[in-house]
């Protein structure tokens, strides 16, 4: 296949690629007792929904979730959950609605970071002139769709990593927080004896005490 051409070919395929594949990654925060709801237009039935989502930051790392179609049904829900990777089908054309929801926190707020995914699923379609390059632009969409598969494992395996650094960190601040505040309260303490010392050995030695008196 001369240069020419392979680099044709392999630019209509990572064309048909974009378009085929919609996404949007977000970062949100959402407020205690607040539900914040994102959506997703699919233009046909039998689409893929990929939906990715990971508490960062916030209490206990968990939030509640639900999954809705254009017919309000809920497809998808949880309660307390730190993250999850769903791949749904779309039946119905139309508005999906994905909802967060912090209401079992009531002064924290929770940053959740996620993905909205709309893939249509690919459709080979013959070329018009039949010939030689058949094969060898099949052979050439095979690889792209593997080394697609593998830099989506590669995202999936960053996010993961993203977000236990981020949970551990949040740990570390979290940990150092409270060693501050008892050392600060354990100084308090300190001095708090140590005035009180002061003043127990003080009432020995005054007029007030005199039966204390050496």
């Amino acid at each position: 296949m001369p240069p020419l051409l392979s680099f044709l070919c392999s630019l209509f395929v990572f064309l048909y690629l974009s378009i085929a594949v919609k996404a949007s990654a977000l970062t949100t925060a959402i407020a205690p007792n607040e539900r914040v709801c994102f959506y997703a237009d699919v233009d046909k039935a039998g689409e893929k929904i990929g939906f990715y989502y990971a508490v960062q930051s916030g209490g206990s790392f968990d939030i509640d979730f639900d999954i809705k179609d254009p017919n309000q049904k809920v497809l998808l829900d949880g309660e307390r959950e730190r993250q999850g990777d769903y791949v749904l089908t779309a039946n119905t054309v139309g508005e999906y609605s994905f909802c967060f929801e912090n209401d079992m926190s009531t002064l924290t707020d929770k940053l959740v970071d996620f993905d909205i995914m709309v893939e249509s699923e690919p459709r080979r379609q013959p070329p018009a002139k039949p010939g030689q390059i058949v094969e060898q632009t099949s052979a050439l969409e095979e690889s792209i769709f593997r080394l697609n598969g593998m830099l989506m494992n590669i995202k999936r395996m960053q996010k993961q990593h993203h977000t236990s650094e981020n949970r551990g960190f949040a740990l570390v601040k979290s940990t150092q927080n409270r060693l501050f505040w008892y050392t600060i309260f354990e100084c308090l303490g300190v001095i708090g004896m140590a005035i009180l010392q002061v003043y127990i050995l003080q009432t020995f030695f005054t007029k007030t005490g005199r039966r204390y008196k050496v």
